[in-house]
């Protein structure tokens, strides 16, 4: 007979593998304080009903998180990413050579650089092509690839081998979840591939990330990022995740709608 104490362990595990996106043995087990045995009992027992998904060394909620499209994301957080963009623009200075990821994000940042003049960018991402294409001032660079419908970004071994041709005063980077000790999290490996390898290419590299993706895991596939970087957010971020950000050495930049610093 199922204990409530079990009972209520497991829903607990099912709570954390939908919120987070990854549950693994070893986390469960010193959380609950029992063996690694009984978790992996409680895992195949979720797993049976069909409330968990086994992975390697864990679980995950099924479909707790689908990758949204590029449709979908425009709308989210929409005066938090102009903010962010805004601040990002004010960072560029005239004659640099600049890196754009892919996203909604990396559109609104593009937006902002319409009036800017005698600037380079290179980007993966149709939303920052689409907002450029007509400005005669910014000189712009596609660095080719796979399309990825969902995200409207480009990927695979053609970006790589452009990016090792250029190199980038200022690489602004999205992403779908960020960790302070994990780096950025997104839906697939060619993605994380790709984003390490445009820090690895720029001076300065800045990610861009609205509040409600901070210390946010939706996937498996991890970029780490190889060096010093700026996270950038809004004003809505909680000052203990802004703390556990700093504490890692990553310096954090809040703004607010109008892209201006606060705190």
């Amino acid at each position: 007979m199922t204990s409530s104490k079990s009972r209520a362990r497991r829903e607990e595990i099912v709570r954390r593998a939908t919120t987070t996106g990854l549950t693994t043995v070893e986390e469960l087990a010193e959380t609950f304080q029992v063996t690694a045995s009984t978790i992996r009992r409680d895992l195949a027992m979720l797993t049976s009903q069909g409330r968990l998904t086994r992975t390697f060394g864990g679980a995950i909620a099924p479909n707790a998180h689908p990758e949204a499209s590029l449709r979908q994301r425009i709308g989210e957080a929409f005066e938090a990413k102009r903010g962010i963009a805004r601040w990002a623009a004010s960072q560029i200075r005239p004659g640099e050579t600049v890196l754009l990821d892919a996203g909604s994000t990396m559109g609104a940042l593009a937006h902002e650089l319409r009036s800017a003049s005698a600037l380079t960018v290179a980007t993966t991402g149709l939303t920052a092509l689409n907002e450029l294409a007509d400005v005669d001032a910014v000189h712009v660079e596609c660095l080719g690839g796979t399309l990825r419908h969902l995200s409207h970004g480009l990927v695979g071994p053609l970006a790589e081998a452009a990016l090792e041709k250029l190199t980038f005063d200022r690489a602004f980077l999205g992403a779908d979840g960020v960790s302070p000790d994990g780096g950025i999290c997104e839906a697939d490996l060619q993605q994380t591939r790709l984003k390490e390898l445009m820090a690895r290419r720029a001076e300065h590299v800045y990610v861009l990330a609205h509040a409600a993706k901070l210390i946010r895991q939706p996937f498996h596939a991890w970029a780490r990022l190889p060096r010093k970087w700026t996270l950038v957010t809004d004003h809505e971020a909680d000052s203990s995740v802004i703390a556990a950000f700093t504490a890692n050495g990553i310096e954090v930049v809040a703004v607010n709608h109008e892209g201006q610093r606060v705190g």
